[in-house]
C-alpha cells in the first residue's frame, strides 16, 4: 500500500540506523508526544537500532490516559443516571475512575454504548427524543472537528437530548509545561504528525523560538520515526533549534482549514486538568457562550467530588518523561491490562500498555 509499506521497510531502516549512529556524537534525549508514536517504536523495537546514548522517552500524547478521574467518574455517573445513555469510543470503556470504569457501569445495567464516529451519537439523538444522549467527547485536537461538528449539528437540527461530556486537550501547551519543569532533561520533540495535519504546525515553531528546542513533525510508521529521531539529532549536533516537518506527505504548515473552523466555532481554549499532571494553563477546550446549551455537566445534575490518584502508579511520571513503564514497581506485577492501576496500561495509545505487550525494554529485544 502506497505510504505504508514504503516506510516499513526493513533495509530501509537499517540504513537510517547506519546514517543515525555516523552522525550522533553525544548523548541526548528526545520525547515523543504520541501514543502512536510510542507503540511503533516499542513494537518494531527502534530503540535498538540507535547508540545506546540516545534515549527515547515519551511525553502525554495518549489522551484517555491523560483525562482526569473527576471526569471518568461524570461519565460513570451519567451511564447510571436513568432515561441517560453515555456514548463513547471504546477505549474509554476500562480506564478505572475513583471507584469503578464505564465498563463496570455497563456491567451494572447503565447504557453505555460504544460509537465509532460521534455522529453516532447525534443519530442516536435524533431517533430517540426520550433519552438523554450524552457523548464523552476526548481526545487531542485530532478528535476535535469531528466532536465539534456533532455539537454543531445538533444544534443546527435542534435537538433538546444531546450533550457533550468534553475532555479535549492540546498537546503544544503540554509540551510547554514539560519545558518549564526545573527536571526537564529532553532536548528535542517529536511532534504528532495526526494532529498537525488538523491543525497544522505553527504553535510548535514558536515552541522551537521559545525554549530553543528541535521539534520534528513526524509520522507514524517505523521509517519516518527513525528519520524523526535523525533529523532531530542533526539539528542538536549542530546546535539548532528549529521545526522541521518529516511528514510533509501529509502535513501542511496551516492545516486542515475546513477542521480549524469548525473547532473554533464550536469551542474555544480553556484550561484543563491532566490525569497524573495537573492542570495546564490554556491545554484545553471547552464550548462557545452559543454552544454552552450542550454541556452535558451543566445542563445534568450529577454527583461530582474531587478525587486522587492511587498512589502506587507513577502514571504521571511516565506521562512527562520522566521514567520508563517497566521502572515502576507495579509494573506487569500488580498493574496489567487485566488489573489495571492507570490509565496508560488501559489505553490502545498508552506507553504502559506498549511496553507490557512488548514484555522487555526496547534494548534487551533483537530487531
Amino acid at each position: 500500500m502506497r505510504y505504508v509499506d514504503e516506510f516499513r521497510r526493513r533495509e530501509d531502516a537499517e540504513r537510517v540506523s547506519e546514517a543515525i549512529h555516523s552522525l550522533a556524537t553525544r548523548p541526548a534525549v528526545i520525547m515523543d508526544v504520541c501514543g502512536g508514536h510510542t507503540h511503533t517504536i516499542v513494537k518494531n523495537g527502534l530503540e535498538a537500532l540507535l547508540p545506546s546514548y540516545v534515549s527515547l522517552v515519551h511525553g502525554p500524547g495518549c489522551p484517555v490516559c491523560v483525562t482526569p478521574v473527576e471526569l471518568i467518574d461524570a461519565a460513570v455517573a451519567l451511564a447510571q443516571r436513568p432515561g441517560t445513555c453515555l456514548c463513547s469510543f471504546g477505549d474509554m470503556l476500562r480506564v478505572p475512575g475513583s471507584q469503578s470504569s464505564l465498563l463496570d457501569a455497563r456491567t451494572a445495567g447503565g447504557d453505555v454504548r460504544v460509537v465509532y464516529s460521534p455522529m453516532d451519537a447525534v443519530t442516536l439523538a435524533r431517533a430517540h427524543p426520550e433519552v438523554e444522549v450524552v457523548l464523552f467527547a476526548v481526545g487531542f485536537e485530532t478528535t476535535a472537528p469531528a466532536n465539534a461538528m456533532a455539537v454543531w449539528q445538533a444544534a443546527r437540527e435542534g435537538l433538546r437530548n444531546f450533550s457533550v461530556l468534553v475532555a479535549q486537550v492540546l498537546v503544544p501547551p503540554a509540551m510547554k509545561a514539560i519545558l518549564d519543569s526545573p527536571w526537564c532533561r529532553v532536548q528535542a520533540f517529536l511532534a504528532p504528525g495526526h494532529v498537525c495535519t488538523v491543525v497544522g504546525y505553527e504553535d510548535y515553531v514558536e515552541l522551537c523560538d521559545r525554549y530553543h528546542v528541535p521539534i520534528v513533525v513526524t509520522g507514524l510508521e517505523p521509517l519516518d520515526l527513525l528519520q524523526g529521531i535523525y533529523l532531530a539529532l542533526r539539528q542538536l549536533e549542530r546546535g539548532e533549534a528549529r521545526l522541521e516537518n518529516q511528514y510533509a506527505r501529509a502535513v501542511r504548515r496551516g492545516g486542515n482549514d475546513s477542521a480549524r473552523r469548525v473547532v473554533t466555532e464550536v469551542f474555544e481554549v480553556s484550561d484543563r486538568q491532566w490525569r497524573g499532571i495537573g492542570e495546564i494553563g490554556s491545554s484545553g477546550l471547552r464550548l462557545r457562550r452559543p454552544y454552552t446549551r450542550f454541556d452535558a455537566l451543566t445542563r445534568i445534575d450529577i454527583p461530582r467530588r474531587p478525587v486522587c490518584e492511587p498512589t502506587e502508579c507513577i502514571s504521571g511520571l511516565v506521562l512527562q518523561g520522566f521514567k520508563k513503564p517497566y521502572e515502576c514497581p507495579a509494573f506487569a506485577t500488580r498493574c496489567t491490562p487485566e488489573s489495571p492501576l492507570g490509565a496508560p496500561m488501559i489505553s490502545n495509545e498508552g506507553a504502559c500498555a506498549a511496553y507490557f505487550v512488548s514484555a522487555k525494554p526496547a534494548h534487551d529485544r533483537a530487531v
